[in-house]
């Protein structure tokens, strides 16, 4: 981050999140409207990244936009009704 404003903000923010005197999605509201308002983090390319480092980093899951949840999910394989079957048979012990 270039712009000295925004990292002295996001800072005391962020000491606001941790003592639980200001919600951390409040903390990346804050961030956004700076952003969208500073000609010099307007500017920076990069920013973009690394305020989304920042919003992994301070928003639980739950808080965090269905859209970019949704690209951070791996697909888990799933184990169809047969192989479901198998597996549990296989874990059962015969008492004969």
């Amino acid at each position: 981050m270039k712009c000295n404003q925004l990292i002295r903000l996001a800072k005391d923010w962020y000491i606001r999140v941790d003592q639980e005197t200001m919600a951390p999605a409040r903390m990346m509201e804050f961030i956004d409207r700076h952003v969208k308002n500073c000609p010099t983090c307007q500017a920076e390319v990069e920013l973009h990244a690394e305020i989304e480092k920042i919003r992994e980093y301070v928003l639980p899951e739950s808080k965090i936009p269905k859209a970019v949840r949704e690209r951070q999910r791996k697909p888990t394989p799933e184990i169809s009704p047969e192989e479901h079957n198998e597996v549990t048979s296989d874990n059962k012990t015969d008492p004969a």
